[in-house]
């Protein structure tokens, strides 16, 4: 009996329905309801794999659904899709994403809406196929064609400086991309010589890697590539400039999603497939994070721009998930990846609600803002909510993961996780910062700025719902997490229950 194709279905429903907004031309209501609608059976379809989260196979690990066919099979390359926890939970963030970012560019895109949504809903097939990819050649693929559309949202509709912005970020990304295409042949050519088999297949490159003597010029190579993606100090000059010229939706994907697949690659690529490498490249990456999150912390004491200011708290909060993965543990990894969903969820209400106040004051200054408590109480009581969130309150999601990086880490290499914990609390003070020049302080002259209507109060409250399950009930998403974690640290143990067969 022919089965659903479900994660093909997941990568591909979204370009179907991006094309789809592409036919509705300049039909702003035809463009963003067929988005909207796209956005919400994407999410349904992600919810849904939900239950397969109690299965025996979750808890081990195993895929939870995989497909496979051959494709190019006298290159090694293989049609591999496999969902488990991690990857599960991934895609979910990205489908809620998706639909809270049609309804933030609701009123906001009036100028080629059909194009503006095609680009969304391309994101989203970049990202899930990346999510979950099981041949590293089709990762690559995927890994290149997020650039895309990221490139023309921030080129096209954003701000003063898109068009620098945008060729900024693509400079950067390229660069990196080609040093990790170096780094995936020369791992290919390797394992091919070694075993006489050449593949794409990430089970099979981590089941056979290659001497030694060669992984760390394929580490170096893998993790300049992925860690202009995190982005890591001092990879990381484009994501400001980026952040800070990115349409409301463009800063969303941006924080919520683009930036999880540098830290994923490292996760599910770079250090299984490299085991030898990674133990010499592990004090290095633990340096590179701590500098990244005591060197952005400071920074974004300095800033006046909203969201140049949460921009760079993205670099604090990635910095510490590449700390949790570099110490290589269960507790730290688990942390690490608990708190790449955590950072997709109150990073991303954050960019919301300064898309929001630039709207409305058409400045990002923080001397524009202030006295925002009693004109727009709403506003305010969303605003400080996330950012006691980013910073790490008991209760809320990112204390949770922040908890589990920093004792995982205290186990490998304690002094890291001091200064780790040293690093969050300089970030309280531009946290604390962004609370008081924003929400409170001195009003500004003139009529106050309208609060939230009904749609916008929807969006935050649906993340601030997310925010508060997982900081007050971390169990259950760290039951998915914990099984393939633990998988990756042994290779070989993680058993395909495939829906698909060709």
């Amino acid at each position: 009996m022919f089965a659903v194709p479900l994660l093909s279905l997941l990568i591909f429903l979204p370009l179907g329905g991006g094309l789809l907004a592409l036919a509705c031309g300049a039909r702003v209501r035809a463009a963003r309801g067929t988005a909207l609608v796209v956005s919400l059976v994407e999410l349904g379809l992600t919810s849904g794999l939900l239950a397969l989260a109690g299965s025996p196979q979750a808890g081990q690990g195993a895929w939870l659904l995989s497909e496979s066919r051959a494709w190019l099979p006298a290159l090694g390359i293989q049609y591999a899709l496999g969902l488990d926890g991690v990857s599960l939970l991934l895609v979910l963030l990205t489908a809620l994403l998706q639909v809270l970012c049609v309804l933030v560019s609701w009123r906001q895109i009036d100028e080629r809406p059909g194009l503006y949504y095609l680009l969304l809903l391309l994101m989203q097939t970049g990202v899930n196929g990346l999510f979950l990819a099981q041949d590293l050649f089709l990762f690559y693929l995927f890994w290149e064609l997020q650039l895309i559309p990221m490139f023309f949202l921030v080129g096209m509709w954003g701000h003063e400086r898109r068009v620098f912005a945008s060729f900024k970020l693509v400079l950067f990304t390229l660069a990196g991309s080609l040093m990790l295409l170096l780094g995936i042949l020369g791992l290919y050519a390797a394992h091919g010589a070694q075993s006489g088999t050449y593949t794409f297949s990430l089970a099979a490159l981590a089941a056979a890697p290659p001497a030694a003597n060669i992984q760390g010029w394929l580490m170096a190579a893998m993790l300049i590539g992925f860690a202009v993606k995190v982005p890591l100090v001092p990879l990381h000059t484009w994501l400001p400039e980026a952040h800070t010229q990115a349409p409301t939706a463009g800063s969303v994907l941006l924080a919520g999603v683009l930036l999880k697949t540098g830290a994923y690659a490292i996760f599910r690529v770079a250090l299984p497939v490299l085991p030898s490498a990674a133990a010499l490249a592990a004090p290095v990456l633990v340096g590179l994070a701590l500098a990244g999150v005591f060197y952005a912390a400071w920074i974004a004491r300095a800033q006046r721009d909203l969201k140049r200011l949460v921009a760079y708290s993205s670099i604090t909060h990635l910095g510490l998930v590449v700390l949790g993965l570099a110490a290589w543990n269960l507790m730290s990894v688990s942390g690490a990846v608990l708190q790449m969903i955590n950072h997709g969820l109150s990073t991303s209400a954050l960019f919301i609600l300064a898309g929001l106040l630039q709207q409305r004051l058409d400045s990002r200054s923080l001397e524009d803002m202030g006295g925002l408590w009693t004109a727009m109480p709403r506003f305010s009581a969303f605003f400080l909510f996330f950012a006691m969130a980013s910073l790490g309150l008991p209760g809320l999601n990112n204390f949770v993961g922040e908890l589990l990086v920093l004792l995982g880490t205290y186990r490998a290499y304690p002094a890291a996780a001091v200064a780790g914990f040293v690093g969050l609390a300089v970030g309280v003070m531009y946290v604390l910062k962004m609370v008081q020049a924003t929400i409170f302080g001195p009003a500004q002259p003139g009529p106050p700025p309208p609060d939230l209507n009904g749609r916008e109060a929807l969006i935050l409250g649906v993340l601030a719902v997310a925010v508060l399950f997982i900081g007050l009930h971390p169990g259950p998403v760290l039951e998915l997490i914990e099984g393939p974690v633990k998988a990756l640290m042994s290779p070989g143990q993680q058993v395909a229950l495939a829906i698909f067969q060709p």
